[in-house]
């Protein structure tokens, strides 16, 4: 996994493993967001089991999947909402971390 910084706030990256969330918190992330589908590839985890990790490192978590259909102006809300209730830097992931990258353009967010 590598992790992209786009700003200070945020960082994006490919799909990460339940395992990664324990070092992504003590690098200092303290939310992560899933902008992947459960499903979209054979063998990835689901939001549910890095989410379950993520309560486990006191990281919060959101799930806004961006599919087939796109970015949404709700998606883009949710993922903006969800940067600025964060206490600390932000790392979205999806397959490649180009969606994420795309979204929190979208957004607006720092």
């Amino acid at each position: 996994m590598t992790i992209y910084r786009l700003s200070d706030t945020c960082a994006v990256s490919s799909q990460i493993q339940p395992r990664d969330v324990a070092a992504l918190a003590a690098e200092g992330f303290t939310t992560i967001i899933c902008n992947r589908p459960d499903g979209e590839d054979f063998g990835q985890p689901t939001a549910a089991a890095v989410a379950d990790e993520c309560a486990a490192h006191g990281v919060a978590f959101h799930n806004i999947p961006i599919d087939r259909s796109g970015l949404t102006m709700d998606r883009v809300e949710r993922f903006r909402d969800a940067v600025a209730a964060s206490t600390g830097p932000v790392l979205a992931y999806c397959r490649s971390g180009q969606r994420s990258s795309v979204i929190w353009q979208a957004s607006g967010s720092p």
